[in-house]
């Protein structure tokens, strides 16, 4: 991993990201518009933006295989579904509840990377993970004691995190072979299309939202995901990967705060119980991941050394 500093902080950009992703709930809680309408444009003004920067990478992009081309539409389509399924379960639960729930994407890309990729975790980290799953359950049955539709919002932030999951395990396979940059920025357009076709298809109206809601929309490109999610990506090159991703426990916690902050939401004890779990279950999880990965780089570097020491041994 490349050791150069940043022109900022690290721990600054780490802070900025965590709060600019805590935004896109609220966001998406202020708009009255259809979900997918919000995803569409989130998606294609963000892919306006970067479009600009692209020509370096237009090589990359033309080289790509078949299996390459299909393996980004089944991303992008991964993508829009994870954004049509999480942005609805905001419309019948909490910011807290929703946010919560989906920081449990680890669980999903754990057993899909055991099924595809044959990566096994350590035993201390699935218990990790099996403390946060409890967690949900409390936050799930905090909400049945609310009504039935905040149990429909909650499962609809399962269903998503479960797509997202998979888009990032593809992705995982992808970036292997192509730019990020690139991947990210085909995805994004192919995912607004998939909006723009199920709009389309439901119609739902493109154009006739006021221009709060075009206000809306522009944020939700901008805030959320040039100063969230991008700005991760950009950050992989000056820290390592365990570091990044703890952005999963910061979004839940920025996200409640914003919550109880703006939109006036409160949690029963249960559900803040069930909150804490999830919290420190992906703690321990990411932690006892970290852990097992510099084992694995100490053992490869252990094993390149072997062969240079071997000649001195055996004079």
């Amino acid at each position: 991993m490349d050791t150069k500093k940043p022109p900022i902080p690290v721990s600054l950009l780490m802070l900025i990201g965590i709060v600019a992703i805590s935004f896109s709930a609220i966001f998406i809680k202020w708009s009255s518009a259809p979900a997918s309408i919000q995803g569409m444009y989130r998606l294609l003004f963000t892919s306006l933006l970067m479009f600009p920067f692209v020509r370096p990478y237009s090589g990359a992009a033309s080289a790509l295989h078949l299996k390459d081309r299909l393996l980004l539409t089944t991303s992008g389509i991964m993508l829009a579904l994870h954004f049509l399924l999480w942005m609805g379960s905001l419309e019948f639960t909490s910011v807290a509840s929703s946010t919560m729930i989906m920081a449990l994407e680890p669980v999903f890309i754990m057993i899909g990377s055991y099924i595809l990729y044959k990566e096994r975790s350590a035993v201390s980290a699935i218990s990790g993970l099996g403390v946060a799953i409890i967690g949900v359950v409390f936050i799930g049955w905090g909400d049945i004691g609310l009504s039935s539709d905040n149990l429909k919002g909650d499962l609809l932030s399962i269903f998503g995190t479960v797509a997202v999951a998979a888009h990032l395990l593809i992705g995982k396979k992808l970036v292997a072979r192509m730019p990020s940059y690139l991947y990210s920025l085909i995805v994004f357009i192919i995912a607004g299309v998939v909006f723009a076709l199920y709009n389309w298809a439901a119609g739902i109206a493109f154009f006739d939202y006021p221009p709060r809601e075009w206000g809306i929309f522009a944020l939700l490109s901008i805030v959320p995901t040039v100063f969230g999610h991008i700005l991760f990506n950009w950050l992989l090159q000056y820290t390592s990967a365990t570091t990044v991703s703890m952005n999963i426990l910061g979004e839940p916690v920025g996200a409640c705060i914003l919550a109880y902050l703006l939109l006036g939401e409160r949690l029963s004890g249960l559900q803040w119980s069930g909150g804490l779990l999830v919290l420190g279950g992906l703690a321990s999880y990411l932690y006892m991941g970290s852990r097992k990965v510099a084992r694995e780089a100490e053992r490869r570097h252990r094993r390149e050394q072997e062969p240079e020491t071997l000649p001195e041994s055996a004079s």
